[in-house]
């Protein structure tokens, strides 16, 4: 097995695959320690059982990844990875571009009714029919030299990827939902998917609590949180977990003395830089106005969700999903059902392919034009 270091030995298989219709693409990366994911190694592979499978050093001195860029933006060769949104966040983050075409197999077997998130030793067991051995899958892949044993799993991910990839670009040509696929991944190709800025950072934070007030200094911590994180390159649980944050929101402390008082904020938040962080960013959330104060985006009242529609739509769905042959959770999440049974329009699960496959008639059913009859063991949409 091969392990290109040099730019040049990279640009030469890099050439070799913008005459190829695909080439296969795999990740190893480390983000344990770091904000941002550290690349360790790259994987690639050219069609057929003999085309050729090389590793890709980055952590090599004289490596350019430019050839390789060069190579994503080459429209005439598909790229393909399997659950590709951590290896694009990599390429966009340091590399600003995206590779293009993209096939996603994961994506593409969910469309083809292999279920929810399909792992990729699944799909080589059952497309490929073949096993892994993925005893190095949790190794530290930037230590060097790396072992046979790693080699040979990291090429694995690639070698039966083509196998994969045509079985599952055949079935998409045969059920003529190509389209569905490719609106998946322009989500995976926008560049919003991978930016996260500061003042948004409250929103990924689970709290049940909708006090204004509170929401405004969830939003300032979580803002200096990710602003230290990013510009440190460290994870944001470094700085401070959840729910250590969440506890500061309740607590408002304003001096040293009432931070010294946090039961959830560890050693590592309790540094002088980021003490005097989270005290400006608790007293910045108690001096928003009262109608400045963030409101959570589609705040719904539990009690205006109707229950039994909501049951009813899960129905459908489930009936919905089993007929089109693909996962329940493509279509449509649980809190989509919910949105919609409580008068909510905007959700994805009406736009699209999805309104084709289960949206109209959701609708529909939302306004009483439809009934659910269920005969046997399949469930029929009735028009009332």
């Amino acid at each position: 097995m091969r392990t290109i270091t040099t730019t040049e030995d990279l640009a030469r298989f890099c050439d070799a695959a913008k005459a190829a219709p695909y080439v296969t693409i795999d990740t190893e990366f480390l983000r344990e320690r770091t904000y941002y994911s550290k690349l360790c190694l790259i994987q690639m592979a050219l069609p057929g059982a003999e085309g050729e499978a090389v590793l890709v050093d980055p952590l090599a001195g004289r490596l350019s990844m430019e050839p390789l860029y060069d190579l994503f933006r080459h429209e005439a060769t598909v790229k393909v990875f399997h659950a590709a949104r951590q290896d694009l966040e990599i390429f966009f983050v340091e590399g600003k571009v995206f590779p293009t075409p993209l096939f996603d197999t994961q994506v593409a077997a969910m469309v083809c009714g292999f279920g929810e998130q399909v792992g990729y030793e699944t799909l080589v067991r059952k497309i490929a029919r073949a096993n892994l051995d993925k005893t190095s899958r949790f190794t530290d892949w930037s230590r060097r030299p790396l072992s046979e044993a790693q080699k040979t799993y990291a090429l694995a991910d690639v070698t039966h990827l083509r196998v994969i990839y045509e079985f599952l670009a055949k079935e998409l040509a045969r059920t003529g939902r190509q389209k569905w696929v490719e609106e998946e991944l322009a989500i995976l190709l926008d560049p919003e998917t991978y930016i996260t800025r500061p003042g948004e950072a409250w929103l990924r934070v689970k709290t049940r609590t909708t006090s204004g007030r509170f929401l405004a200094i969830v939003r300032e911590l979580a803002r200096f949180r990710e602003d230290y994180a990013q510009t440190r390159n460290v994870p944001r649980s470094r700085v401070f977990k959840d729910d250590a944050l969440l506890e500061l929101a309740s607590t408002k402390p304003t001096t040293h003395e009432e931070l010294g008082r946090s039961r959830l904020l560890l050693r590592e938040g309790r540094k002088p830089e980021i003490a005097e962080g989270i005290l400006a960013a608790v007293t910045a959330g108690l001096a928003v106005k009262p109608e400045d104060c963030p409101k959570v985006d589609g705040e719904r009242d539990p009690g205006q969700v109707d229950s039994a529609l909501a049951d009813l739509l899960r129905v459908l769905l489930k009936a919905k999903s089993e007929g089109a042959g693909v996962a329940q959770k493509l279509i449509a999440t649980s809190s989509d059902l919910d949105a919609l049974a409580s008068g909510d329009r905007s959700v994805a699960a009406l736009k699209g392919w999805r309104g084709e496959v289960f949206g109209e008639d959701a609708l529909r059913l939302c306004k009483g034009e439809i009934a659910l009859s269920a005969k046997g063991g399949a469930v029929r949409v009735v028009s009332v």
